[in-house]
């Protein structure tokens, strides 16, 4: 990738300690872990895409490619993954970070610690087996996580990655409408949601990264957003 411009100072999120079923569950936001490392943080935004990869994909990243613009990929296991092991490798390939959804969407504050753990780890073997790496990043499915959730990360190595932007793009498939809801809520450092298992979402994605760069935005990877501080096993980071 070729460097980013500069994007717009940015005001940081307060660090929070959520408490959960009598265990404390740590919750920090991107633009603060980096700003404990560094003086210098800047505006910038973390493009991230749900549920795929899927048909529309390969589209989406000849988008990305063009615009010059890193993404991070939060993958199913099942389905996808396994159906779509090209894709994956052209993501990893392409700069873009893989990172974990979980195998079969399933919600994770509903199960046993076996069965969150089983979740996790059928979709961190089956992009290691496309890719060679293992995610270091998840997002718990509808953004439900809990203490119990948090201790099987902190396990397996995952720090989970929530969301500050999202246009519900399981609602419509009104691109334009798609478009607005992102940056009607584009305002801060913060981690953008879509999904690119959706008709309507990949021709959003062109006007949203454009109008975002002429606001003066820069967008990078969710690490690069927190740098240089690193993502910690556990932590829930929410903007």
């Amino acid at each position: 990738m070729t460097p980013f411009r500069p994007g717009l100072a940015a005001a940081l999120v307060t660090v929070l300690t959520l408490t959960l079923g009598g265990c404390a569950m740590g919750t920090t936001a991107p633009a603060s872990a980096r700003a404990d490392a560094a003086s210098d943080a800047k505006g910038s935004f973390g493009l991230t895409f749900d549920a795929g990869p899927a048909k529309d994909t390969p589209r989406l990243l000849d988008v990305l490619k063009e615009k010059r613009v890193p993404a991070k990929f939060f993958l199913l296991g099942r389905d996808h993954v396994l159906k779509h092991p090209e894709t994956v490798r052209r993501i990893e390939d392409e700069g873009h970070e893989v990172a974990n959804h979980t195998w079969s969407h399933e919600i994770l504050t509903d199960k046993e610690p076996g069965e969150i753990r089983a979740e996790l780890e059928r979709t961190q073997l089956a992009i290691e087996d496309v890719t060679g790496k293992r995610p270091r990043l998840m997002r718990p499915p509808q953004g439900r996580t809990d203490a119990t959730v948090s201790e099987v990360c902190e396990e397996l190595g995952l720090s989970q990655v929530l969301w500050s932007a999202t246009a519900k793009d399981y609602s419509t498939n009104d691109s334009a409408l798609i478009r607005k809801r992102i940056l009607d809520q584009a305002g801060k450092d913060g981690i953008i949601l879509l999904h690119d298992i959706y008709e309507g979402t990949v021709p959003a994605v062109p006007g949203i990264i454009d109008t975002l760069k002429e606001r003066g935005y820069t967008f990078v990877t969710v690490p690069q957003l927190m740098a240089p501080a690193e993502p910690r096993p556990g932590t829930v980071y929410r903007p």
